[in-house]
């Protein structure tokens, strides 16, 4: 079913059925009449004598001087070309779906200015399938220039640009906005499938439930399970990293959720500059390429998930310590022998936490250079750095959630495989479909990436 763009119904759904879906996309029923009117208070600006930022001036430190009216088609144009410094490896392609998709939201709140011709522009290569190479590296956050200037080289194909359309174009954080959100997605998801692993540790431990008290999802997934049978526990308190689950998830689940709701306003929100106000008639200047909310969301998004993956981390290593679990040393699948079993996965499993816990580093808070364009650019957001950190973090994630899995898989097996719960009982099925119990003489599973992949489906 088509995403129907109208400026400010956009959701994270919508957004993820475009980019990974291939849906196609569709304007509302208002949208041509409201960008036709913010075009016709466009051009009523440019009739007038009044210096109007990136209309009849050039940008940045190039605000003084004058654009005359023939000059206004070649000046958008080189506006385009003059912005592609960006650097780095080409964005995956569902970044760029995303990026294009909301260009041509903003567009369609009418606040842009732009011509209606130019939107369709946008939505008939979107639905095309066009695949422009935009570029990873470059932005600060405050409107992704380099990013935004490949896109529109990209999509444009010889469309020629009125007044205002190139600044339009290059004037959004569509690009860290596309990635934060797809980043978020998978973050969202990763959670989800960290629930029931942390669950599943819990079987695998034969830990004490008591402390579940109170948390009903964890209770949900763990119905069922041999776990709250009379004397199932092996200790009154298990380590911390157990004991404290629902404490740390529920954080994480909050920040996350937090992070959410900023990034689905931002999905919708004006984000260019000079905005046209459609209801009082007339252009402002703005500040709305500051990309500070974005950025603050996507942090507490990666400090809210840190904990639960160096949570996973210690539970994995726990699993792997015969005085802790009463299971051979190492998962091994006999006592008594020179076999490490699965003991190796614990350096893996503490690498990935710790480099996942480095990316939890705030960035918003980071200050940038007053000497650009005579000091007028001293701010920065950083928020594309914000939402590749993210991205780069879950997928640290998700590795870490394979090997967890895997160890717990294998000491569920050395339990004599009991009755286990209702959610935990499907995971460690699908686990096993992919990676087999490490039987003895044998060297522990070389290659996780199926139960990655498992992970990655959620």
């Amino acid at each position: 079913m088509p995403v129907t763009l109208s400026g400010d119904t956009l959701s994270l759904d919508g957004l993820l059925a475009v980019a990974r879906g291939g849906e196609q996309v569709d304007l509302g029923a208002d949208v041509s009449a409201r960008v036709r009117a913010g075009r016709a208070i466009v051009e009523q600006s440019l009739g007038g004598d009044e210096a109007v930022y990136g209309l009849t001036t050039g940008v940045g430190v190039r605000k003084r001087t004058r654009v005359e009216p023939g000059e206004l088609a070649e000046f958008n144009r080189r506006l385009i070309l003059e912005h592609r410094v960006g650097q780095g490896e080409p964005a995956p392609a569902d970044v760029v779906r995303a990026q294009l998709l909301l260009v041509a939201n903003g567009f369609a709140r009418g606040t842009a200015g732009v011509r209606l011709e130019l939107l369709e522009q946008l939505v008939a290569q979107l639905n095309a399938g066009v695949k422009p190479v935009v570029r990873t590296l470059g932005s600060i956050g405050m409107a992704d220039l380099p990013a935004n200037a490949d896109l529109a080289h990209g999509v444009l194909d010889g469309f020629e640009l009125a007044a205002k359309e190139g600044l339009a174009l290059l004037g959004s954080n569509a690009f860290s906005t596309a990635l934060g959100a797809l980043a978020l997605a998978d973050a969202l998801r990763l959670r989800a499938v960290l629930d029931i692993a942390a669950a599943l540790d819990l079987e695998a431990l034969a830990g004490n439930v008591s402390p579940l008290h109170g948390d009903l999802e964890l209770v949900e997934l763990l119905d069922g399970s041999y776990l709250w049978a009379e004397g199932a526990a092996r200790s009154l308190q298990d380590p911390l990293s157990f004991r404290c689950i629902p404490q740390v998830r529920a954080a994480a689940r909050d920040a996350l959720e937090f992070a959410r709701r900023r990034v689905e306003t931002e999905l919708n929100a004006s984000q260019e500059n000079p905005l046209v106000l459609l209801d009082e008639r007339r252009l402002i200047s703005v500040g709305n390429f500051d990309a500070l909310p974005l950025a603050q969301a996507l942090d507490v998004a990666r400090i809210g998930l840190a904990p639960l993956l160096t949570s996973a981390a210690e539970r994995t290593v726990k699993l792997l310590q015969s005085p802790v679990t009463g299971l051979p040393e190492g998962l091994a699948a006999e006592a008594g022998l020179a076999e490490s079993g699965l003991s190796e996965f614990g350096v893996p499993a503490q690498a990935l936490a710790v480099e996942a816990k480095l990316l939890a580093q705030p960035v918003s808070i980071e200050t940038g250079s007053t000497s650009h364009h005579e000091g007028i650019e001293d701010r920065i957001t950083l928020a594309p750095l914000a939402a590749r950190r993210l991205a780069q973090m879950v997928e640290l994630g998700e590795r870490l959630v394979a090997i967890e899995l895997v160890v717990a898989a294998q000491a569920v097996d050395l339990r004599g495989k009991p009755q286990l719960g209702r959610a935990t009982g499907v995971l460690y099925a699908k686990v096993r479909e992919r990676i087999p119990f490490t039987a003895r003489g044998e060297p522990p599973p070389q290659d996780l990436e199926p139960v990655r992949e498992l992970v990655r489906r959620g």
